[in-house]
């Protein structure tokens, strides 16, 4: 794995975890304008998750960094993006594209970390296609 200096979060928290794994995974782009975006192809993904909080659990974990990749890694690792229920061939605001994959990973993340009594808070998702594109999704105000 490489080593990696991403963008930071301002936040107030006393704890910040950074889980770094990566997933091989194919999509295609469902619009005309995506040009050879819109053939079946794949890429491995490499993606970072900031998770902050101000408590750790019983286990004196922020979160535990194995659940993290787990939770993104089964679901599309091998896998046909398009084919998961999150994304849409329909609506552009769900084609599987680098963006929306990035919200999605955070939505996912964020619903498992709102089950944990510690209330930890995911800040951000980096989330690289090829070794010169990426992109990072934030969400605009953290849930409480």
């Amino acid at each position: 794995m490489m080593q990696q200096i991403y963008p930071t979060v301002t936040h107030p928290f006393e704890y910040e975890i950074n889980k770094d794994f990566h997933f091989a995974a194919a999509h295609y782009i469902p619009h005309e304008d995506a040009g050879k975006c819109q053939v079946t192809h794949g890429h491995t993904y490499f993606t970072n998750i900031t998770i902050a909080g101000d408590k750790l659990d019983h286990t004196g974990f922020l979160v535990n960094f194995k659940k993290i990749k787990d939770l993104i890694h089964k679901r599309f690792d091998h896998g046909l993006l398009n084919d998961d229920d999150k994304f849409s061939n329909e609506n552009a605001e769900f084609f599987p594209t680098s963006e929306v994959l990035a919200r999605t990973i955070y939505e996912l993340v964020q619903e498992y970390l709102d089950s944990l009594p510690n209330n930890p808070k995911c800040l951000q998702v980096f989330l690289r296609e090829t070794p010169t594109s990426y992109c990072i999704y934030r969400p605009k105000e953290l849930k409480a």
